[in-house]
C-alpha cells in the first residue's frame, strides 16, 4: 500500500491555509479509516481549502464522498471550499447526477488543464 501525501501549499502563490490530500486506489481499497483521518488531520491543522487529489482513483464510493461533504461543512465555516483535483470522468457524472458539484468545487488535474 502507498502511503498517501498530504502536504500545506508552500508556493508563493498559495495561500498557507490550502492543504492537498493525494488519494489513490490502494487507499481507498484499505477502508474509509484512513481517508477519514487524512481529511481530519487536515483540518485540524487549520486548512481552509482542502485539495483531494484524485488523479489516481478509479472510483469514488458514496461513503467516501459523505466524507468529502463533512469536511466540507468545515471548510465552509472557515471561509474555504473542498476541491477535488483530477477527478474522472465517472466522478463528475457522479456530482452532477447529484447536483454535489454545487457543493464541491472540480479542478481539472495539473497535467489536464495544460492540455
Amino acid at each position: 500500500m502507498t502511503m498517501p501525501r498530504v502536504h500545506p501549499a508552500r508556493d508563493a502563490g498559495r495561500r498557507a491555509d490550502e492543504v492537498t490530500i493525494h488519494l489513490d486506489d490502494d487507499l481507498l481499497a484499505h477502508g474509509l479509516a484512513d481517508v477519514r483521518w487524512l481529511l481530519h488531520d487536515a483540518l485540524l491543522a487549520g486548512a481552509r481549502r482542502l485539495v483531494v487529489d484524485l488523479t489516481r482513483v478509479q472510483h469514488l464510493s458514496s461513503s467516501v464522498v459523505a466524507s468529502f461533504l463533512w469536511a466540507h461543512r468545515t471548510c465552509r465555516a472557515r471561509g474555504g471550499a473542498v476541491v477535488l483535483r483530477g477527478a474522472n470522468r465517472r466522478t463528475e457524472d457522479l456530482l452532477h447526477r447529484t447536483g454535489l458539484w454545487r457543493v464541491i468545487e472540480l479542478e481539472p488535474a495539473a497535467h489536464r488543464a495544460a492540455a
